[in-house]
């Protein structure tokens, strides 16, 4: 299993950034996906998550209204689009494949992680 993240970079508040996962060694159209981040000297948390047919995504409420996570399953690709970006959304965003096909918002609920993509925003 080989998750790989793209997208991210420095933005100014207000901006908007789009995030890229694209997954192989499984079978994708499986298994839900979810995207994390992590800020410096905090846990992990759940920012966003889809099911594996693409439908029924959830969202943490910090970023409900402003990030749309959506799928491509004939590309193998997660993606997260961040709108209206605030200070408090930089971190490390890592993508996530579920253990089943229902999206989770738990972090033992997935069973493999990218390296992460820097998200920086400032003021």
């Amino acid at each position: 299993v080989r998750l790989v993240e793209s997208g991210g970079g420095l933005a100014h508040a207000g901006g908007s950034l789009t995030l890229s996962c694209t997954a192989s060694g499984f079978t994708f159209s499986t298994y839900a996906m979810g995207w994390f981040r992590q800020a410096p000297g905090k846990e992990r948390e759940f920012v966003a998550t889809i099911y594996s047919h693409g439908g029924s995504p959830y969202y943490d409420a910090s970023v409900k209204g402003r990030f749309v996570i959506s799928r491509d399953n004939t590309r193998n690709t997660v993606y997260l689009q961040m709108n209206n970006l605030k200070p408090e959304d930089t971190g490390l965003y890592v993508c996530g494949k579920g253990l089943f096909g229902s999206g989770n918002t738990l972090a033992h609920a997935y069973d493999a992680w990218g390296q992460g993509t820097q998200v920086t925003v400032s003021p």
